[in-house]
């Protein structure tokens, strides 16, 4: 699996970043730079960033088409199975999961069941609309047609496994009943969630619909898509920070 590791002081929870549906390591690379690195900078805190399997130089699924298609239970199988596993590698007992698109998903499915001292989640996916599958419909004819398959192919080591593991899952029928909002409730730990207000991957449903146990912060960010990390780095960042100091 490919890892990468911020290093950090030890005194304050470390970050865990946990990336989008097309996402790795590389993806979280923006126009402004190292966000994760900068995150960690300005938080006094250390990071982990990995790539699942199959996205980034992590190794590939095999028949990912066929017989190594993910199932409609991916993300939580993700969440409380390998996740966990890789937090006791790494040594972490509380991590702080910051994550985006799918990675924000997973990372409330994760905070549901398991410890942690907090969720920053930026534009997660809570159940399935139907803006979600038309943008996803269109991101399949420009891999296909287009030049989005070049794109990706300079941040992953097999980009057709990395692009079809998530583009067959969340266009297949059995993942229409995909709906997290009730494991939600379960959530204690405080939680940050961002979106932009142009999000084509989503409506604000998913921000005004996520209830837990504990606190929610959100912020609706201004000319903004579906990456607030990149789109709005900086606002995105202050928040993060903010959040952050706010429970240290």
């Amino acid at each position: 699996m490919e890892v990468l590791q911020i290093p950090g002081p030890s005194t304050r929870a470390p970050l865990v970043f946990l990336h989008e549906g097309l996402g790795s390591v590389a993806m979280w690379q923006g126009r402004s730079g190292d966000w994760p690195a900068q995150v960690c900078q300005a938080a006094g805190r250390a990071g982990w960033v990995y790539s699942r399997r199959g996205y980034g130089k992590s190794p590939a699924i095999p028949d990912v088409r066929g017989s190594g298609r993910l199932g409609a239970n991916y993300m939580h199988r993700e969440a409380w199975e390998v996740l966990p596993s890789l937090v006791k590698e790494w040594g972490i007992e509380k991590p702080v999961l910051i994550g985006h698109s799918d990675g924000g998903t997973i990372a409330l499915l994760h905070a549901a069941q398991f410890p942690v001292a907090s969720c920053v989640v930026m534009a997660p996916h809570l159940m399935v609309e139907d803006i979600t599958l038309s943008a996803i419909e269109a991101a399949k004819k420009a891999y296909e047609e287009g030049d989005l398959r070049q794109k990706l192919s300079r941040y992953h080591a097999d980009v057709d496994c990395a692009f079809w593991q998530w583009n067959d899952v969340w266009l297949s029928q059995a993942f229409r009943s995909f709906d997290i909002r009730e494991e939600c409730k379960a959530i204690t730990a405080p939680v940050l969630a961002l979106q932009g207000a142009d999000d084509a991957y989503g409506s604000l449903r998913h921000l005004d619909e996520l209830h837990t146990a504990g606190t929610v912060e959100r912020h609706v960010l201004p000319d903004c898509g579906h990456s607030p990390h990149k789109d709005q780095a900086k606002n995105s960042l202050e928040l993060v920070v903010g959040f952050l100091e706010g429970l240290a």
